[in-house]
């Protein structure tokens, strides 16, 4: 399947770094989209990734899916089901845990200012974020995989870096 049957209002999920930041602003640039980035809504900016009150992120994740043209990127699986309902195509990054875990680690050292980075902080390598990418993530894995074979709208599961390197490639995409 290529990008172009994704449509207009593209939901981008995977676990933690497996690239959904990259890919969104890639397909954006090339469809001429709106790209959110959950995490940037979930939290406070200036911060050091604090969570805004539950219900004020609800309020920004809806108001950004009533846009007519978006690349939207992140989990939270709560709001997921209002997603889906406005969107016309859907995308699960499963890259292997090594490469997310190298991502983490490369973009907290190396990478000054991010794509998907939250406005005014700095990442920083943090125990419970490792925890999070080696332990939880094999289980949200397992969880993402069963719910894509349920989602009735056009789809693409790039389970792979190379996978991921020729999707980039047959669409014409840049990083």
């Amino acid at each position: 399947m290529k990008l172009d049957d994704l449509g207009v209002r593209i939901c981008i999920m995977g676990p933690s770094n497996s690239g959904k930041s990259t890919l969104a602003h890639a397909i954006a640039r090339s469809q001429e989209l709106a790209v959110v980035h959950l995490d940037q809504l979930h939290h406070l900016p200036h911060t050091d990734w604090t969570p805004r009150p539950a219900d004020e992120f609800a309020a920004l994740h809806d108001q950004a899916i009533e846009g007519s043209r978006w690349v939207i990127e992140g989990n939270y699986s709560r709001l997921l089901p209002q997603r889906l309902e406005r969107a016309t195509g859907f995308i699960l990054l499963d890259v292997p845990t090594t490469v997310s875990l190298y991502r983490y680690v490369r973009r907290c050292w190396f990478k000054r200012d991010r794509r998907g980075g939250l406005e005014g902080s700095r990442d920083s390598v943090k125990w419970d974020m490792i925890r999070h990418i080696t332990v939880a993530t094999r289980a949200n894995r397992r969880r993402y995989r069963q719910m894509f074979e349920h989602i009735g709208l056009p789809k693409i599961h790039i389970s792979s870096t190379s996978a991921l390197d020729n999707f980039y490639r047959l669409n014409g995409l840049r990083r």
